[in-house]
């Protein structure tokens, strides 16, 4: 079967000429998405002890008939940043369920866990599926992620696979940070400093509201002497997640030695010039598992992949791997019933 939603290949907007400046075009380009955000519910996903996920939903009036998207956002993201907005528009308004997945504590969920998240919680994921599997019948899911919520829909498809089983039909990533070590390795080159400061100011700001909520847990003595993110890992992240060390966790947490056994469609989408996943991350997995297809370019930074000009077809505009993230979950559901 042909795949009708195939696209062009990337060919970036000339304003946006640089890894750094495509990765903030997103940012720059207004999009209003409110009447899409309002047309959701808001639903609590139990994942553990006293651990809750915040999710927004989209389904259509009878869901059990429709392929359902999964997505996660990436690092201090949340089911509100505009990229998830735009991707779970998109999906919906060509047929999709879609479930906008907040990562703990992220999207205003402070309160619903004790606990930090981490890039290697693809339990949480499995347990969001076993739920809305189970209980509300929908058998055909797609699981997308962006950056850090990339990898850990990665892993959660090789968890699946390796034990659960769970009806999945595919998984795609953006810009997907599967090599851990390396990825942070890359953030504190000086170049990239200005990315460090700003994430590391933010993950700062949750421990203090965490010390607020859960006092006896979180000590913020620490704080002031913490200057990059692997410290932050190291005394604060990994000692959370049960991992010995920064170390430890990036390598148990990292999706990369996972990839030979997922067993459905995967499409990684990937540029040269991203500035926080180094396209090296990539190398070692070509040609181990037929599932995957690896798209990538020269150009689109981290996430940012804004084209020049856009087709006149309705599922096209600006933000090219949105858009790419769409066609593969609409290619899958075409083909499970063509």
């Amino acid at each position: 079967m042909t795949n009708k939603w195939s696209h062009p290949e990337f060919i970036p907007d000339p304003r946006f000429w640089n890894g750094h400046l495509m990765t903030m075009a997103p940012l720059m380009i207004r999009r209003s998405f409110k009447s899409f955000a309002a047309s959701s519910y808001e639903r609590l996903f139990s994942v553990g002890k006293n651990i809750r996920l915040l999710a927004h939903c989209h389904y259509h009036s009878k869901p059990q008939e429709h392929h359902t998207l999964l997505l996660m956002h990436g690092l201090e993201g949340s089911s509100q940043s505009p990229y998830l907005l735009g991707a779970a528009q998109k999906a919906f308004n060509h047929g999709l369920n879609v479930i906008r997945l907040n990562m703990r504590n992220c999207g205003g969920s402070m309160h619903l866990t004790p606990t930090l998240y981490n890039a290697g919680l693809s339990a949480d994921i499995l347990a969001v599926l076993h739920e809305i599997t189970e209980r509300d019948k929908l058998q055909n899911v797609i699981l997308g992620g962006f950056s850090l919520g990339g990898n850990v829909m990665l892993k959660a498809a090789a968890e699946n696979a390796l034990a659960d089983n769970l009806p999945l039909k595919g998984v795609a990533a953006i810009s997907p940070s599967i090599d851990l070590e390396l990825a942070i390795t890359e953030i504190e080159r000086p170049k990239n400093r200005v990315y460090e400061e700003w994430f590391l100011r933010t993950l700062k700001q949750k421990i203090v509201q965490k010390a607020r909520l859960f006092p006896e847990l979180y000590d913020v003595s620490f704080l002031r002497n913490i200057k990059s993110i692997r410290a932050f890992d190291d005394r604060y992240t990994a000692p959370d997640g049960g991992y010995e060390n920064a170390s430890h966790y990036y390598h148990t947490a990292s999706s990369v030695h996972l990839l030979k056994h997922i067993n459905i469609p995967i499409m990684l989408v990937a540029a040269e010039d991203d500035p926080l996943v180094p396209f090296q991350s990539f190398n070692s997995i070509a040609g181990h598992n037929k599932n995957i297809q690896m798209i990538t370019s020269r150009y689109g930074g981290h996430g940012g992949f804004i084209q020049k000009g856009h087709e006149s077809v309705a599922l096209f505009d600006k933000f090219w791997a949105e858009n790419r993230l769409v066609s593969f979950c609409l290619d899958i559901r075409d083909k499970s019933v063509g």
